[in-house]
C-alpha cells in the first residue's frame, strides 16, 4: 500500500506542471481585431485654397441681338468652412454638405466695344450646397459631389482716363456645381482632404445704377464660371469605430 501511494504521489507531481502549463495557455486572452474606420456622423471643418473666376460681358441692345465685349479671368485666395453629415454602409459613403467661403477674385479689362471705358468684376463670396457619394478604404475616402452653387458679385464700369466710376451693379447668382475629393482620417475624429469644384453660374442680365454708358440703353449680360481647389480639415462628432471579425 505504501508503495502504491508513493507511486501515485510521484505521478501526480509530474502531471501537475504540465496541467498548469496547459491551463495557462488556454487562459491567455485572445487579441482583439484591428478597428475599422467609419465615416458616419456630423462634421464641421475649415478650408482654404485657390479660386479662379472667368466672366464674359455682353450687351443686349433694345433693338435685339448681342454685342460681345470679351472675357476676363482672375485667380485669388478663398477661405471658409463647411458643415455636413455622412452615413457609411459597407464601403459606400453618402453625405450632405453646406460650404461657405470668402473670396478675393477681381478682374478688370478694357472694353472692346468702347475703349473709353473699362469693366471690373469682383467675386467676394461663394457657397455650395451638395450631396456626396463616396467609396471608403478604411481611413481613406474618395468621393464625388454635386448640387447648387451661389456667388456674390459686384460689377463696375470706369472711365479709362481718370478711373472714374460711372456705373455699378451687384448680383447674387445661383448655378450648379460638380466636384471630386479625397479625404484621409488621421485620427478617429480628425481628417484632412483635398477637393476640386467647378461652378457653372450661367448667364444673367444685370441692372446698373445708371443707363449703360458703353452701349446706350442696352442690357448687360454677364456669364460666369468658377474653379476651386481647396485643402480641408474636418472634425467628426461621434460615429462608431467598428471591430473587424
Amino acid at each position: 500500500m505504501k508503495r502504491f501511494l508513493l507511486s501515485a504521489a510521484v505521478i501526480l507531481g509530474m502531471a501537475t506542471p504540465a496541467l498548469s502549463a496547459d491551463m495557462a495557455v488556454k487562459a491567455a486572452p485572445v487579441p482583439l481585431p484591428p478597428p475599422v474606420y467609419n465615416w458616419t456622423g456630423f462634421y464641421i471643418g475649415a478650408n482654404g485654397g485657390w479660386g479662379e473666376s472667368r466672366t464674359c460681358w455682353d450687351f443686349i441692345p433694345a433693338v435685339g441681338g448681342v454685342v460681345a465685349d470679351g472675357c476676363s479671368s482672375r485667380s485669388g485666395g478663398v477661405v471658409g468652412g463647411q458643415l455636413g453629415y455622412r452615413w457609411q454602409t459597407g464601403q459606400f459613403v453618402f453625405g450632405l454638405e453646406g460650404q461657405g467661403d470668402w473670396a478675393d477674385l477681381k478682374s478688370s479689362r478694357l472694353s472692346l466695344v468702347d475703349p473709353r471705358f473699362s469693366t471690373t468684376t469682383k467675386t467676394d463670396g461663394l457657397g455650395l450646397f451638395t450631396g456626396q457619394l463616396g467609396w471608403a478604404w478604411d481611413a481613406a475616402l474618395f468621393y464625388v459631389k454635386g448640387g447648387a452653387a451661389v456667388t456674390s458679385n459686384r460689377y463696375d464700369i470706369w472711365t479709362t482716363v481718370g478711373g472714374i466710376g460711372v456705373a455699378s451693379a451687384t448680383s447674387t447668382r445661383w448655378g450648379g456645381t460638380v466636384g471630386v475629393g479625397f479625404e484621409y482620417g488621421f485620427t478617429p475624429n480628425w481628417s484632412v482632404g483635398l477637393e476640386y469644384d467647378r461652378l457653372f453660374m450661367g448667364d444673367a442680365n444685370n441692372t446698373f445704377s445708371v443707363v449703360n454708358p458703353i452701349v446706350a440703353g442696352a442690357a448687360n449680360r454677364i456669364g460666369q464660371d468658377v474653379d476651386l481647389l481647396t485643402i480641408r480639415l474636418n472634425y467628426r462628432f461621434g460615429g462608431p469605430v467598428v471591430a473587424r471579425y
